[in-house]
């Protein structure tokens, strides 16, 4: 009689158990479901509606290609569009082999000050990418600083065509150096030194091994680094606005078709236009990425820095140089900010952080774009991380889940206008439902989140694969919730990752102009947009002083990621030590 009652309560409890796992996989059905819809309803159906009005007239009548037609037709588009290759092209060429080299000389020398050279060298990914031209103007302009000799301190005077394609080189460069650094340092970072060992015993000497070892090891970095220098400086608005002059690209001429002349079909081709060249450069990587073979294995000995004195004095050289263009052009905004009237009175002054006569209106719109990162960054991290789990971890109904990972890194080949042009055509139609959020900070914050989601998916998926699956399988077996595994167990063993997408979310909102351009209301401008505004209004140095703050701003969010995430480390390491 015992045995049975046991076995009753045995029943009892599996039965139990199965109920509660059936209950579980109908709400991760149901969130996936939602999930899907959510990416459809923020990324296909704004293209849709972008792809629409490139094929319909003004009053929604269908005119198959007219539009292409009369891009292909206008000498001025087509020359746009070769403007903006050349430029890609020669910013791909002069930022990777930048990178390449400090890359090369933070990982592969023992020269000291490393985390120096690389924190100057992270320092654009904090400034607007307007601030690298307004910084070409004060270094380079009339009255600039080395266009004029340091005021005629030195003997001699360096000038270049300040509005053109040299300024928007050079401003895209400053702006894809830091992105291809990293990429490259990760690449570089990752060797095996028996492979080394086996060139230096064949007589190789150092350029040998650099060409049949250490390029061949990081050849995937180097095609990623390619990529995104191509594509950031393809589809980049922000410099060519404030240095491109008369130099037309893609960019600009979007922002010119659909502010200046209401031209919202060519606005829309022009869209298109620009997003191919992007969506083909991000399947060429994908492919590429996915033939890549493990370099490192278990056998594999980490790279040994030998002792060499002259590699040391080279790689300090090169360094030095580099550091020294990123603080020279950082501090030429910085000065200008802070100065009373460049070149004439460079007496110091407060005055240019008084937005209140500037074309900004006053600080409003910095403080309402720290408002708008912040959103970006909560909303951005949470949904993101939720997102990434559902999709991760889920295990039903693989083919939603499938889709939405296709979904989840497709803004990777989104330029930012097209973005926020898009969102103009989807949410400012009147029968859309969603057309109430239309000028208001949500908006804002939505396009930001999409624009912004895919690297910190990325980031969250991998987090999530380096969890032990043993804890969900033991949950399971103790009756415990899915949602109390993730609260207690997934999100506090993934805590860093998290924060630092919050981070990435967060600077990349406050710096970011292209995906907001088209979607800001008159009673909502964002600092980045102000800055825009200031530069054309003359305003110069308030623009400077408006980019100073944002630079500061991320520096200090930055730090107290760094500090936090420090304590969190050694918390964790106490922890693990009981």
């Amino acid at each position: 009689m015992k045995l049975k009652s046991n076995q009753v309560l045995s029943l009892q409890a599996a039965m139990r158990s199965k109920r509660k796992t059936m209950e579980s996989n109908w709400l991760l059905k149901l969130l996936l479901l939602v999930l899907l819809l959510a990416l459809v309803t923020a990324i296909v159906l704004p293209l849709l509606s972008m792809f629409k009005q490139a094929f319909t007239d003004t009053e929604g009548n269908w005119v198959g290609l007219n539009h292409f037609t009369t891009y292909l037709q206008s000498k001025s588009l087509i020359q746009s569009m070769l403007n903006t290759i050349t430029v890609s092209t020669a910013t791909t060429a002069i930022a990777v082999p930048l990178a390449f080299g400090l890359a090369y000389v933070l990982t592969r020398t023992n020269i000291k000050g490393k985390g120096f050279f690389k924190a100057l060298a992270m320092l654009p990914l904090f400034a607007p990418t307007m601030m690298h031209g307004i910084a070409l103007t004060y270094l380079f302009g009339h009255q600039g600083l080395i266009s004029t000799g340091l005021f005629g301190l030195l003997p001699f005077e360096w000038r270049i065509s300040l509005y053109g394609a040299t300024s928007i080189i050079i401003s895209e460069v400053i702006y894809t150096f830091p992105q291809a650094f990293l990429i490259l340092c990760a690449g570089l970072a990752i060797s095996d030194y028996r492979l080394y060992e086996a060139a230096e015993s064949m007589g190789a000497s150092g350029l040998r091994k650099l060409l049949t070892v250490t390029l061949p090891s990081v050849k995937y970095a180097l095609l990623s680094a390619v990529v995104i220098c191509f594509t950031l400086s393809f589809t980049d608005f922000g410099a060519p606005k404030v240095v491109g002059g008369q130099y037309n690209v893609l960019a600009t001429d979007i922002f010119k078709q659909v502010v200046g002349q209401q031209n919202m079909s060519m606005g829309a081709v022009v869209g298109i236009v620009l997003t191919i060249p992007a969506i083909i450069a991000f399947v060429v990587d994908r492919i590429v990425t996915r033939k890549q073979q493990a370099y490192v294995t278990s056998r594999s000995i980490p790279y040994s820095v030998k002792n060499n004195r002259l590699r040391n004095v080279v790689a300090y050289v090169y360094a030095i140089i580099l550091s020294a263009m990123v603080f020279l052009l950082m501090g030429a905004v910085l000065l200008a900010s802070v100065v009373k009237k460049w070149p004439y009175d460079m007496s110091f002054t407060w005055s240019n952080f008084d937005f209140s006569s500037a074309a900004a209106g006053g600080f409003d719109p910095f403080w309402n774009s720290v408002e708008m990162a912040a959103w970006t960054a909560v909303i951005g991290t949470l949904v993101t991380f939720m997102f990434a789990y559902l999709i991760e971890n889920g295990r039903v109904y693989r083919p939603v889940r499938q889709a939405a990972y296709f979904l989840s890194i497709l803004p990777l080949a989104l330029p930012g206008l097209v973005i926020g042009l898009a969102y103009i055509y989807f949410f400012n139609h009147p029968a859309n439902p969603f057309h109430f959020i239309y000028g208001t900070m949500i908006i804002l914050v939505l396009a930001n989140v999409v624009h912004f989601y895919s690297v910190p998916f990325m980031t969250a998926t991998a987090t999530l694969k380096m969890l032990d699956k043993e804890f969900d399988h033991v949950s399971e077996s103790m009756n415990v919730s899915k949602l109390r595994t993730f609260a207690r167990i997934t999100v506090p063993l993934s805590l860093p990752a998290i924060l630092e997408m919050a981070v990435y979310f967060f600077v990349n909102a406050m710096v970011t102009v292209s995906a907001l351009i088209f979607l800001y209301a008159s009673d909502l401008r964002l600092a980045s947009v102000s800055i825009v505004s200031m530069d054309d209004a003359g305003d110069t140095a308030a623009a400077a002083a408006m980019s100073v703050l944002v630079v500061l701003l991320n520096i200090v969010v930055r730090f107290l990621y760094e500090a936090g995430t420090a304590r969190l480390r050694r918390k964790m390491s106490a922890w693990q030590k009981r």
